[in-house]
């Protein structure tokens, strides 16, 4: 064994003074100013990577497997079960393929509408698998109503009902699991990197607070653009010691770094290294703001980082003429006229059940805020005592969980959902929309409009029966939990389109499965 106060022979590099380890004399020495995860990386001989881990490290090399794995894995699926079967024959390899086609392009909406092809969805969670099914249920659904919509105009594009309840049930799982596998080989490459974050201010220390609170867990290293915290921490003992060197890093490219994160004002970033982030840009790795960062990962836009004029950035759905605003509507009167019918029983039935168990009134009526800050009279199922009226009026504004106040009816009504039923009435009037931002009472409004900063730019839309914030966020019981809610709604204007609504529709039918609402 090596005696550790011997010479260190050439192409040896003695490691924090405790470990001796071998090195090729070719590989790149480490310099004072490199991270210990930058040394640790330049001391560790380069292993080849496999394809996996090279498709895993793109983000749309990832995006591509995975189509390419759909479209491969149903063609096998619904082929076989087709062949099988013996009665779903077509009358031409072009019917076949047609029908194929409608089916295909259902399942790969559906599975991207739910972020099914995006590297950063966490596709082992039960929340993921609970809402792959949802989607694919959708697809199926809608798949077979086009086809045998069109077999009425053509008897030879009538399949088998077997075939496809077959194919997609066995689709489901199969699908399922190479994501789970992939995102597995994902979190892993991705897992050795770490992001560069520019800055060591106010807006870094917050970012780094909200990180540590994330499921993210890729390593974080702060760099002082002006080199004037040098080596001091970010924020407190415990926290990431701040680097310089922004130059020297931004060289390595992709060996150490999955992206950049601009944590300063760009007024307070020198021009050349302006420069240099969007060569960065375009070159080897996405440089985000924190806007762009936190709607990438974590759909929600910071409070911190918008300013007054935030809705007049480009790339804002929300234009006066949006051919999406006047879809939206229509889809809102159908949709609000089919429930009306199809939940007319449920109606009844929760209706006779408040009236049974509390009495009258069924209804309670309250005036809410609406698009452009216009009050309207919003319609619901009776829920609470009917003393809550002069309580609310009184300190208590929230709804808080096991309230006194809520009777035993309205707390399963509550847990399903079922008391927003009335407001099919005011999306059909056209004060709501059935996707949209929470309508607030106009006490909280007129409350959080002095407390909160931007509140307003949520009546930029109109309310909605669900929403973005609404099945990402639990039910507020404070301010604090306004704000957070708040950075949800402002993700839902700023990304407002038809992808988001039908997310927010699947998950709102996961959150009527799993009894989440209160």
């Amino acid at each position: 064994m090596p005696d550790d106060s011997s010479q260190a022979s050439p192409g040896v590099f003695r490691f924090r003074d405790s470990a001796v380890i071998g090195l090729d004399p070719a590989m790149p020495v480490p310099t004072a100013s490199d991270s210990p995860a930058e040394v640790a990386a330049s001391v560790t001989p380069k292993r080849k990577r496999s394809l996996v881990a090279r498709v895993s490290a793109q983000e749309w090399a990832v995006s591509a497997l995975l189509l390419l794995l759909d479209v491969v894995c149903w063609l096998g699926i619904y082929s076989f079960t087709s062949i099988s079967r013996g009665n779903a024959y077509y009358s031409s390899g072009f019917v076949f393929f047609v029908v194929d086609l409608l089916q295909l392009t259902a399942i790969v909406t559906a599975l991207y509408t739910i972020g099914g092809y995006d590297r950063s969805t966490e596709a082992r969670s039960l929340v993921y698998a609970t809402e792959h099914l949802l989607a694919l249920s959708t697809a199926g659904l809608v798949s077979a109503g086009l086809i045998y919509s069109a077999a009425t105009f053509d008897q030879s594009m009538k399949p088998s009902r077997s075939v496809i309840l077959v194919s997609f049930i066995i689709f489901l799982p199969v699908s399922l699991e190479y994501r789970r596998w992939l995102r597995g080989k994902v979190a892993l490459e991705v897992g050795n990197l770490s992001y560069l974050v520019i800055g060591c201010g106010q807006l870094a220390r917050l970012f780094y607070e909200a990180y540590r609170e994330s499921p993210n867990r890729q390593r974080l290293e702060f760099v002082d653009p002006r080199a004037e915290r040098l080596g001091t921490h970010l924020a407190g003992p415990d926290s990431p010691i701040v680097e310089g060197d922004v130059e020297g890093k931004l060289s390595r490219r992709g060996r150490h770094y999955s992206g950049v994160i601009l944590a300063e004002p760009v007024g307070q970033i020198s021009p050349a290294l302006l420069e240099r982030l969007v060569r960065t840009q375009f070159q080897w790795a996405r440089v985000y703001t924190l806007e762009s960062f936190y709607e990438s990962h974590w759909r929600y836009v910071p409070l911190d980082a918008i300013d007054p004029v935030w809705p007049l950035q480009t790339g804002f759905q929300l234009a006066r003429n949006s051919p999406y605003h006047y879809l939206k509507r229509l889809s809102d009167i159908f949709a609000a006229l089919v429930g009306m019918v199809i939940f007319a029983p449920i109606m009844a039935l929760a209706m006779l059940l408040v009236w049974v168990g509390s009495g009258r009134p069924i209804f309670y009526s309250q005036t809410r805020i609406g698009r452009a800050g216009g009050p309207f009279t919003l319609y619901k199922l009776r829920t609470m005592t009917t003393c809550t009226e002069a309580e609310v009026g009184g300190e208590e504004i929230y709804t808080r969980d096991n309230d006194p106040r809520i009777t035993r009816v309205g707390r399963f009504l509550r847990k399903l959902r079922l008391d927003e039923l009335p407001q099919l009435w005011n999306v059909f009037t056209g004060e709501m929309s059935l996707i949209g931002p929470r309508a607030e009472w106009i006490k909280c409004a007129e409350r959080y409009e002095k407390l909160i900063p931007f509140y307003h730019f949520r009546h930029l839309v109109k309310p909605g029966i669900t929403g973005w914030a609404q099945v990402n966020y639990p039910y507020g019981e404070n301010d604090q939990d306004a704000i957070e809610k708040l950075k949800y709604d402002l993700y839902y204007i700023r990304q407002y389109s038809l992808k988001l609504d039908a997310m927010i529709a699947l998950k709102t039918v996961h959150v009527m499965l799993f009894s989440r609402g209160r």
